[in-house]
């Protein structure tokens, strides 16, 4: 069986782009793929983080991964911090990532562009950490966002460049993108994506959304003047994107499927369809979240996940160190 990576960080609540381009494909991957889920609490702290907040954070975001669908017995689920081989690699592939590479890295990129102050260290070799989360555990595929994709392209040039250097240490992953719903804009502004660090709260849609203020949120959404549903996302970026979301909870609907249902009909009629959609799947979401919470399964899943992951990724760490020179007793 093919393995499969992917991780989450949860420096604020999980939001619907997330069950969208990540959490729902997760689930369906976990039946495939030998599937590694971890939540990567190392790099959260690039940027200062309350850490009751944080912590709460790391509970839900365990919570919202079972409440989705993802099962302890099929897919391996761990905390970042939980395999501490996570931390040794990263340093071993930030002295193998070369400087030029991380000022490419768009997020630092972006962040130096917007005159951001004090930014931290870990923010700027955090893709180095990256590649090592992937690397340790040797998988086939890594399910990512449009936007996410660079780092996998790093990651396999760190693969490809150690390789050549001291053997043959890792495989080299693919990037697995979904064709729908991989990028999930803002409702308040179609050319960002959904983001938590939306300052004005309207443009995201959070999983544990009260459904009044989720179906709110729709309604009020950014859209045109053109008075069509047309999948357009260059001329009609607002409703390209509720279109996005509608197909992508509807079992990848065809988009001439959705504009034939809405063919002559204004745009309230379309987003109350998409709302409905929405607040369907959170209060799903959430009425598993409230049984998960009470049920103690989070810490069985993290245990059991982070036994399973600790086993390859020593195992790998303990093959590179070896193979750089870093040991000099057998283990």
């Amino acid at each position: 069986m093919k393995r499969m990576l992917s991780g989450i960080k949860p420096t604020g609540q999980l939001h619907l782009g997330n069950y969208i381009g990540a959490l729902r494909h997760f689930v369906e991957y976990q039946d495939e793929y030998e599937m590694f889920a971890f939540i990567a609490n190392l790099h959260c702290i690039t940027v200062p983080q309350d850490p009751k907040e944080l912590q709460q954070n790391l509970r839900d975001c365990v919570a919202l991964y079972l409440a989705c669908g993802l099962d302890p017995d099929r897919a391996n689920i761990f905390l970042q911090t939980d395999v501490r081989a996570h931390a040794q690699l990263g340093y071993i592939m930030c002295c193998h990532t070369y400087m030029g590479e991380l000022n490419r890295m768009t997020q630092f990129k972006d962040k130096m562009a917007h005159g951001e102050k004090n930014l931290s260290g870990g923010l700027y070799t955090y893709p180095s950490l990256m590649a090592a989360d992937i690397l340790l555990y040797d998988p086939d595929y890594v399910p990512v966002g449009e936007d996410q994709k660079q780092h996998v392209e790093l990651t396999r040039d760190l693969a490809i460049r150690m390789n050549n250097r001291y053997g043959e240490l890792f495989h080299v992953p693919e990037p697995l993108v979904a064709k729908v719903g991989a990028r999930i804009m803002s409702l308040s502004d179609p050319s960002k994506k959904m983001s938590k660090s939306d300052e004005t709260n309207k443009g995201c849609i959070y999983l544990l959304d009260d459904l009044k203020a989720a179906r709110k949120k729709v309604m009020s959404a950014v859209t045109d003047n053109c008075a069509k549903v047309h999948f357009d996302p260059e001329n009609q970026p607002g409703i390209s994107n509720l279109m996005q979301i509608l197909s992508s909870l509807s079992d990848e609907r065809p988009m001439a499927d959705i504009e034939a249902e809405f063919e002559g009909r204004g745009y309230g009629d379309f987003k109350r369809s998409v709302a409905d959609a929405v607040c369907a799947k959170l209060e799903d979401i959430q009425n598993r979240y409230n049984e998960v919470l009470s049920s103690g399964a989070i810490d069985r899943a993290l245990e059991k996940g982070a036994q399973r992951a600790s086993v390859l990724a020593d195992e790998k760490l303990a093959k590179v160190q070896k193979a750089i020179g870093m040991e000099i007793i057998t283990k």
